[in-house]
């Protein structure tokens, strides 16, 4: 098993400040392998985050495809993302790429122009080439609020990411604290060419994420796989290992499945069932050509019970199915 460390990074907040680093030994443990299956649906359009108070929260991913400057600056994909972001309690995003430390502020701004109060957290810039991305989340404030103690890159002495996934802790609001749901995520954006090895080194991602000192058993990991939920390697192995998105692509185009978001369906027993992609072509009338300005990804979804160990819904819903408030 190759060794793992975590490195814990503090954000001083939306006005920026240093990065504060320091470095723990992460503890992992061997496990056994099986799999679970659950049934899909898509999300309605609308702002249903703005509402607090639900039973339920809606987690989603995004690759943004070259998050930058260039992307910012078309106003019709902006709002097309403001559109995406504001349907989700918590976003993670993949493929933040800009010199700049304005990206995400600009785009939480956008998020909030009609109203609603969300927030970012983002990661430290990564990558073996010059083209360095970054990992972040965007969540509502009003729903969800953040651990900012808890993030930290899991970074392997032996280079087996190119982007070592950016681990964030947040709990569900409404309930009290002792009853809300609490979980971690983990963003993560393997390399195309060698997705099945980070995939392989992912299995222990989960195990040391577990054993990081907190006590959180639902780790839910989640971004750009670039391989679908049959071909995960040592992570498809591990025991209750549930994939929310299988059998419907999670491109733009169409084609492939490469977005997933992967948890222990026993430790995560708030999982509702229901998960998704959601298909911004279909869903806001755009031509292939405008969908792909921006992304060439899909936002993919799943959706879990705001109290801890709330007992799932599992629905027979279809794919093209959106699900109810």
């Amino acid at each position: 098993m190759k060794r793992l460390m975590r490195w814990i990074v503090v954000l001083a907040g939306l006005a920026g400040g240093a990065w504060q680093v320091s470095k723990q030994p992460a503890v992992t443990r061997v496990i056994d392998s099986v799999k679970s299956s659950i049934t899909t649906a898509s999300p309605a359009d609308g702002d249903p985050a703005l509402l607090a108070g639900r039973d339920t929260i809606r987690v989603a991913s995004f690759n943004i495809q070259v998050f930058g400057e260039s992307k910012v600056a078309k106003p019709a994909v902006m709002n097309t993302l403001a559109r995406v972001a504001r349907m989700f309690d918590v976003m993670a995003i993949q493929e933040v790429r800009a010199k700049s430390n304005d990206i995400l502020p600009r785009f939480v701004d956008q998020i909030n122009a009609e109203g609603a109060r969300y927030d970012f957290v983002i990661g430290p810039r990564e990558g073996r080439t010059v083209s360095k991305e970054q990992y972040a989340f965007v969540y509502n404030t009003a729903t969800i609020e953040v651990d900012r103690e808890s993030l930290y890159a899991v970074s392997d002495p032996d280079d087996l990411f190119q982007r070592e996934p950016f681990v964030a802790a947040f709990r569900a609001r409404g309930p009290p604290h002792a009853e809300a749901f609490t979980f971690t995520l983990v963003d993560i954006h393997t390399e195309p060419d060698h997705a099945i090895q980070e995939c392989n080194a992912l299995a222990d991602v989960i195990r040391a994420v577990r054993s990081d000192g907190r006590g959180e058993d639902d780790i839910i990991l989640l971004g750009d796989l670039n391989t679908d939920d049959q071909h995960l390697g040592r992570l498809g192995q591990l025991p209750y290992i549930t994939c929310a998105i299988s059998g419907v692509p999670s491109n733009t185009r169409g084609n492939k499945l490469y977005d997933n978001i992967v948890f222990d369906s026993r430790a995560t027993s708030e999982f509702t069932g229901r998960a998704g992609v959601f298909d911004l072509m279909r869903e806001f009338q755009l031509s292939m050509a405008e969908a792909l300005e921006v992304s060439d990804h899909r936002p993919i979804w799943a959706e879990f019970n705001v109290r801890e160990g709330g007992q799932p819904a599992h629905l027979a819903t279809r794919p093209d199915e959106a699900p109810t408030r």
